[in-house]
C-alpha cells in the first residue's frame, strides 16, 4: 500500500512559480509508475507529467518547457517545478501511482484512463491570476 500526499498548492499570478510534493509513505515506491494529474472546475482530470521507473519523464504540450519533473532517490518526495504559471493552470493536482506490474508504465500520450493509476493523493489547490 502507497499513501501519497500533496502539497505546495497555492495562489500566484501570472508568470509566477510553484512547487508541487508528493510525498509518498508505506514502502519504497521506486519502481513504480508515478504522474502527476490536474483538474480544473467543470473539467475532466487530465496528465500533467508522468515519470518512469527509470526517472525519464513525459509532459502535457501546455506544460512543456514550463514544469519539470524530478525526484531525488527512491524514498523521496516527487516533484513538480512549474514556471512560468499562467491562469489556464488553475486547478486541483493530484499525485497518482500504479504499482509495478511489469509493464510499461504510462506516459502523457497514455495517461488515460485515469483508473489505471491504483494510489491518489488528496490533492493540492493551485490558482494562478491574470
Amino acid at each position: 500500500q502507497v499513501y501519497l500526499a500533496e502539497s505546495g498548492g497555492d495562489s500566484v499570478q501570472s508568470g509566477g512559480s510553484l512547487r508541487l510534493s508528493c510525498v509518498p509513505s508505506g514502502h519504497s515506491y521506486s519502481s513504480y509508475c508515478m504522474a502527476w494529474f490536474r483538474q480544473a472546475p467543470g473539467k475532466e482530470r487530465e496528465g500533467v507529467a508522468a515519470i518512469d521507473d527509470d526517472a525519464g519523464s513525459s509532459y502535457a504540450d501546455s506544460v512543456k518547457g514550463r514544469f519539470t519533473l524530478s525526484r531525488d532517490n527512491a524514498k523521496s518526495p516527487l516533484y513538480l517545478q512549474m514556471n512560468d504559471l499562467k491562469p489556464d493552470d488553475t486547478g486541483t493536482y493530484y499525485c497518482a501511482a500504479i504499482p509495478p506490474f511489469g509493464l510499461p508504465c504510462p506516459t502523457i500520450s497514455n495517461m488515460s484512463p485515469t483508473s489505471q493509476y491504483n494510489y491518489w493523493g488528496q490533492g493540492t489547490q493551485v490558482t494562478v491570476s491574470s
